[in-house]
């Protein structure tokens, strides 16, 4: 609702009464509006305020009453209107400075509005920013929570690497004892070793990565949109090479079993040939046994032929 002339007189008075000077700031606290709908008014009211002010009409004083009694009241009446003349250019020059002061009083007024304005859209827009900017630091923390269980996923990739390792050379000790299939073991051991070495690099590579990962996004935190895209392009990355980590992994510990199985199958034909072996031992010995007992009857045969001869 536009301020009225009206109600710009009333503050207008209500400050004079008060004894203070209406400005175009004490009368908008009370009105309101804008100083570009207050000034013109409040230029009206200090106008009808100045020509309300009653001429210089004031008795002659008593020393000069009687000093000039010779003269008389023509010439007081004479000087009065000396006095009022000069008062009137006095008043029209005022009433100019007056019109100057009102024209840049009422550019002042504008330009008081369009600050006002602008400050208000900035207000505004700066609120709008600080909330954005709420968003983009809870995004951040989240996507930095998310990266922190990533590293913890890598640290325990690396562990089970680790633990991957150990049981391989369990196995290397165990594919030693088997002799007879000593070289061929150890040659797909070398190879298993080399995948397992390939996947236990390929996951240091991976929390390399996920470690420069996670620096960058931390140094980049203390940025808004810029930051919240390169950190969700990382977790991407990260969560693929997790994702690749996990398989490598799976990989491994099905060839590890491969190969646990390949061994536990060699030991069994190992096993199986040393019964093989042992039972040929035994017929050899049974049948070594035979020949010595037809050695010995043939013995005593040409033994007894002799005698017969003799």
């Amino acid at each position: 609702m536009a301020v009225t002339k009206e109600q710009v007189f009333a503050a207008a008075d209500q400050i004079s009464v008060s004894g203070q000077r209406p400005t175009l700031e004490a009368v908008r606290k009370i009105t309101g509006g804008s100083y570009t709908t207050i000034s013109p008014a409040l230029n009206e009211w200090k106008a009808r305020q100045a020509t309300t002010a009653a001429p210089l009409r004031e008795p002659a004083p008593q020393a000069v009453a009687d000093r000039l009694a010779e003269v008389g009241a023509e010439l007081w009446a004479i000087a009065l209107e000396l006095a009022n003349a000069r008062l009137s250019s006095e008043r029209e020059a005022l009433e100019k400075a007056r019109a100057d002061m009102e024209a840049a009083q009422a550019e002042a007024t504008e330009l008081a509005d369009r600050l006002t304005t602008e400050v208000e859209e900035q207000q505004v827009r700066l609120a709008s920013i600080e909330a954005a900017e709420q968003v983009a630091r809870t995004e951040a923390a989240a996507l930095r929570a998310q990266l922190t269980a990533a590293s913890e996923q890598v640290h325990t990739a690396e562990a089970r690497a680790v633990e991957i390792e150990r049981r391989a050379g369990d196995l290397r000790q165990e594919l030693d004892r088997a002799h007879q299939e000593a070289d061929q073991v150890r040659a797909e051991l070398a190879e298993q070793q080399k995948a397992i070495e390939a996947a236990k690099q390929a996951a240091r590579a991976d929390a390399d990565v996920l470690r420069g990962q996670l620096t960058a996004a931390q140094e980049q935190a203390h940025t808004a949109e810029a930051r919240v895209l390169e950190i969700e392009r990382r977790a991407g990355e990260t969560r693929t090479a997790l994702e690749r980590a996990h398989q490598d992994a799976d990989q491994v510990r099905s060839e590890l079993a491969t190969v646990k199985a390949k061994a536990e199958a060699d030991r069994n034909d190992r096993d199986h040939a040393r019964e093989q072996v042992g039972t040929a031992r035994e017929e050899a010995a049974q049948l070594r046994g035979q020949v010595e007992a037809l050695q010995a009857q043939q013995v005593s045969l040409l033994r007894a032929l002799e005698a017969r001869k003799a």
